[in-house]
């Protein structure tokens, strides 16, 4: 791609018309398949762009993401135009990265500096099948984009619980869902793909089709294809339950039980969800919940320890979905450098309270950093959530329900300057160590490593175990022998670490 300068426009209709426009191209020229230098869009040689490209480059969440300079911005509108714009990488050996929401919080997750971003946020269709059982989602879309529509329409899927929050990353990685506890995580909700593959062709991928490659997809990120589409199974919802309450850091104590009894608990009622944190902000540590109820029901039984703990101050109330993850985006604010990094540990009062005694340590030595808002949050993986990861033929991430209940703990910071960047990265990723040091001393510590919280340091992939980060290999082998996705997208998570 360093090679591309003044663009030269080619408007294919078939991919053999692509493939022979390209013969006539060389060094100097960069290539649009798309009719309109309006959706490809180059940068001069120091980043200052078109103010679409600018424009563009401000939608990241994180700053470390949004100042990654790539060479050249594109946003497709069809399935076709990514796979041409897969075939141009290829042929360029051009490295890309594939952006849907951009809230990755590290550097070339989702941009890449000097080459192509291939931006998906054109690819935005939402579609309600006829029977009401099946929402056809582009990936370019943000969850509160597809709750908007189907709060209209009484109906919801498994989706993220951050309004901005793009739909791609977060299901190709997981997702865990306010309704996981009756469902499963979101890649457990996924009857079809489209995926643009390695070789540039455009493929409707499910359990029944390609039951390897869907496999690969229910957790193995960016590692297989390109996804255009996520048809998603979908439910009857209406009104539900909830909101965040905040509390002094000395209900501590009682959070962390109520948590443990939570997390055992929440079998016997699958339609709750919980969030605890420990947080540092304007100089005090402090505590919050976000607890969330399926149905229009007050303070159901399962929550009656957490709201007998004695609040500051509460928005708890009865509203629909897409309110709720709103009320997430507030505390999930753009414009910062943000860092997360994550473990996973068997419940246990005793390391939890070890694990916010880490953390209280560890923010000590950066509190004085600008506008630094650190927080350790702690979310129950119940064995309900974990008994629908074996739909459809078991998803990638190598949990059994046997394993649970499991605690997943994330340190999330955010900051300001970038003079604060290498002891803030330090504080977090020996937290990080800290607590996996002292659950393993008390017998509590589990392998595995959520993407979707990972930090680019972290294996995710051996935290699958090896059996299954083996078998993804091996798909990627399959379907990808020229490496496009581990080499020519080098960023996010590799299968090999």
């Amino acid at each position: 791609m360093q090679s591309l300068g003044i663009a030269a426009v080619t408007s294919p209709s078939t991919f053999d018309e692509l493939i022979n426009s390209l013969g006539s191209l060389g060094d100097g020229k960069a290539v649009t398949p798309f009719g309109s230098l309006n959706n490809f869009i180059t940068a001069d040689a120091t980043g200052a762009g078109s103010p679409s490209y600018i424009k563009q480059e401000a939608t990241y969440w994180s700053n470390q993401q949004a100042e990654t300079e790539p060479r050249c911005r594109t946003q497709p509108q069809s399935a076709l135009q990514v796979s041409a714009s897969l075939l141009i990488t290829k042929f360029f050996g051009c490295q890309f990265a594939v952006k849907s929401g951009g809230h990755a919080m590290f550097a070339g997750a989702s941009n890449i500096q000097g080459g192509l971003t291939i931006d998906l946020a054109n690819l935005n269709q939402i579609r309600v099948s006829q029977d009401r059982t099946l929402t056809h989602v582009g990936t370019g879309n943000r969850w509160v984009d597809v709750y908007r529509q189907l709060d209209q329409q009484q109906l919801s899927v498994i989706g993220g619980r951050v309004a901005g929050i793009g739909v791609g990353g977060l299901t190709l990685g997981g997702g865990i869902s306010f309704f996981s506890g009756r469902h499963g995580l979101a890649c457990d909700n996924v009857r079809n793909y489209e995926v643009v593959l390695a070789n540039a062709s455009i493929a409707n991928i499910n359990h029944t089709s390609d039951p390897d490659l869907y496999f690969a997809l229910r957790g193995g990120g960016n590692n297989f294809g390109i996804v255009t589409r996520f048809d998603l199974e979908t439910f009857p919802q209406g009104l539900m339950w909830g909101g965040s309450r905040f509390y002094p850091i000395t209900a501590n104590a009682s959070l962390i039980t109520a948590f443990d009894n939570f997390a055992a608990n929440g079998p016997s009622d699958p339609d709750a969800a919980l969030i605890v944190a420990f947080y540092y902000y304007n100089g005090t540590f402090g505590s919050s919940t976000d607890m969330e109820y399926a149905k229009p029901t007050i303070n159901p039984p399962i929550f009656h320890e957490l709201m007998g703990i004695e609040s500051l101050t509460s928005t708890m109330r009865i509203t629909n979905l897409t309110n709720l993850t709103l009320e997430l985006e507030a505390s999930n604010p753009t414009g910062f450098r943000d860092t997360y990094f994550t473990a996973t540990f068997k419940p246990s009062a005793l390391l939890s309270q070890e694990i916010l005694s880490i953390f209280m340590d560890e923010v000590s030595a950066i509190k004085d950093a600008a506008s630094i808002v650190p927080s350790v949050v702690f979310q129950p993986v119940t064995k309900d959530i974990i008994s629908h990861f074996s739909k459809n033929g078991g998803n990638a991430l190598g949990i059994a329900e046997s394993d649970g209940p499991l605690n997943l703990v994330d340190i999330a910071i955010s900051w300001s300057s970038p003079s604060d960047d290498s002891r803030v990265m330090a504080a977090a990723s020996n937290f990080i160590d800290r607590s996996t040091a002292a659950a393993k001393d008390m017998g509590l510590d589990y392998k595995f490593i959520y993407q979707n919280y990972a930090a680019k340091s972290q294996d995710v992939f051996g935290g699958y175990g090896e059996a299954n980060q083996q078998r993804l290999i091996k798909i990627s082998e399959d379907y990808d022998p020229e490496r496009v996705f581990q080499e020519l997208q080098p960023g996010y998570f590799k299968l090999k670490g």
